[in-house]
């Protein structure tokens, strides 16, 4: 599958971006998706996954009650909405895809889009 992310782009601080992903190629509705973000000098790490039928969520600690994960299989798309924005939330965003949620380290996540940068100001 295919991942093409966008909707980064320039906020203050408190302020809210929602980011989308678009996928092509295989059959979205049966994966996983992912959220990860790595911001410079620092490891990629995981904000939020959805399992295939948006039953299911999780969230990284930092992001628990500011950020929302959502999916449209009819769109094969999955959003990010990001609310509450801080400085530390600087970083360039990725999507991922995998059949399952084998675990929430990219290492477990098979397919990759390019990143889309999000900058919070203070």
């Amino acid at each position: 599958v295919q991942l093409q992310a966008s909707g980064g782009g320039l906020v203050q601080a408190g302020g809210s971006l929602r980011l989308s992903c678009a996928a092509s190629g295989r059959t979205f509705s049966p994966y996983a998706m992912a959220w990860f973000r790595q911001a410079p000098g620092k490891e990629r790490e995981f904000v939020a996954a959805i399992n295939w039928n948006g039953g299911t969520t999780y969230y990284a600690d930092s992001v628990k009650g500011r950020f929302t994960i959502s999916r449209e299989n009819a769109k094969n798309t999955v959003y990010l909405q990001m609310n509450s924005l801080k400085p530390e939330d600087t970083a360039l965003y990725y999507c991922a895809a995998d059949p399952v949620v084998a675990g929430l380290a990219p290492v477990h996540w098979g397919s990759w889009g390019q990143g889309t940068l999000v900058t919070v100001s203070s």
